[in-house]
């Protein structure tokens, strides 16, 4: 067994811990996903950036998802989408204008 499957069988164990203490059952995880963001976050804009963005995400996925107007999962790829955009153009493009907005939220 390699230390990769090791890692992500710890991911899955956490995971499923914090969606049983926060209450959030109906949330499919996302490991790869968030990690992706995180990564992609770390390396446009700074290290410290990825746990920002990624929170930012799933507060605004949360935000989206108990309007009741999308499932959680659809919430999450949406919010993820737009971090991303935003990772593209890195730390020095100016204030985001558009905002949900330009996503249907």
């Amino acid at each position: 067994m390699t230390e990769n499957n090791d890692e992500k069988r710890t991911l899955e164990y956490w995971s499923n811990r914090l969606t049983q203490a926060l209450q959030i059952l109906d949330l499919k995880e996302e490991n790869d996903l968030i990690l992706r963001l995180a990564q992609e976050s770390s390396q446009s804009v700074s290290p410290s950036s990825g746990p920002i963005s990624t929170f930012y995400a799933g507060y605004a996925a949360a935000l989206a998802a108990t309007s009741g107007h999308v499932d959680p999962q659809e919430a999450v790829k949406t919010a993820v989408g737009k971090v991303r955009k935003l990772c593209e153009e890195g730390s020095e493009a100016g204030k985001d204008s558009g905002g949900w907005a330009e996503t249907g939220q």
